[in-house]
């Protein structure tokens, strides 16, 4: 199959329009996203997928101070260096018993 030279230019011209869009897409999706001082911000939804826990958890953590929290017009929102902190501090390692000969 042969494909004369303006139909693959034009072909070639759409793929670059899409991505283009693509690209600006991209772009407003992160201008959405909210941070401060270069922070990004996480809201209550963002948190539970990430941890996969109930809200009811999620309240807890605030509450007894695990997981700070900052409230913007009324909205919670958590830092993601935050988060990594309260995930970090959450990890339980454990060790196999060492099982040697007395």
């Amino acid at each position: 199959m042969n494909i004369d030279r303006m139909e693959f230019i034009s072909w070639m011209e759409r793929i670059i329009e899409r991505f283009d869009l693509l690209s600006a897409h991209i772009s407003e999706l992160e201008k959405k996203r909210g941070s401060v001082d270069g922070e990004e911000l996480l809201d209550n939804q963002d948190i539970l997928q990430m941890l996969k826990i109930s809200g009811r958890s999620l309240q807890r953590y605030r509450s007894i101070g695990k997981l700070p929290y900052y409230t913007i017009s009324g909205k919670i929102y958590y830092k993601l260096s935050d988060v990594h902190q309260f995930i970090r501090e959450s990890i339980n390692v454990r060790t196999p018993k060492n099982y040697a000969r007395e």
